[in-house]
């Protein structure tokens, strides 16, 4: 495969710079996701699985065919708003039964899966996936 010719040095001092900048950009976004992930917290995720229930991206998991890849949307929706966590729900692109599909499952640990203005937008967006 052919190298691309590059201005760029990553020996240059700014290089090294927006490096470490970008680096600690990925950490943050990673520790948002974690939390996302995290749906309402260890507390109601606790409460959750004593009633023998599933969580949501578990569910999903289940619903999928074995071994088919999964994109998640918009996880960090209605980020840096009173609604933290997704949104409170889980929506994204899976393959059920050989057939690529739109999923949702809304999040009973986050306030109880009620549905809010931001998770009603992720729907939505989920939809144009179609």
């Amino acid at each position: 495969m052919p190298v691309l010719p590059t201005r760029v040095d990553p020996r240059s001092e700014v290089y090294r710079v927006n490096y470490a900048a970008m680096l600690e950009q990925v950490r943050f976004l990673d520790a948002q996701l974690a939390l996302a992930r995290a749906g309402g917290g260890e507390k109601y995720v606790r409460r959750h699985r004593e009633r023998g229930k599933l969580l949501p991206r578990e569910r999903i998991e289940l619903l999928l065919d074995r071994d088919a890849p999964f994109r998640e949307l918009s996880p960090l929706a209605a980020w840096g708003t009173e609604f933290t966590v997704g949104a409170s729900v889980v929506t994204g692109i899976g393959v059920v039964s050989g057939v690529e599909c739109v999923v949702s499952a809304n999040d009973p640990t986050v306030k109880g899966g009620a549905s809010n203005p931001y998770s009603l937008v992720q729907k939505r967006k989920a939809r144009w996936a179609e």
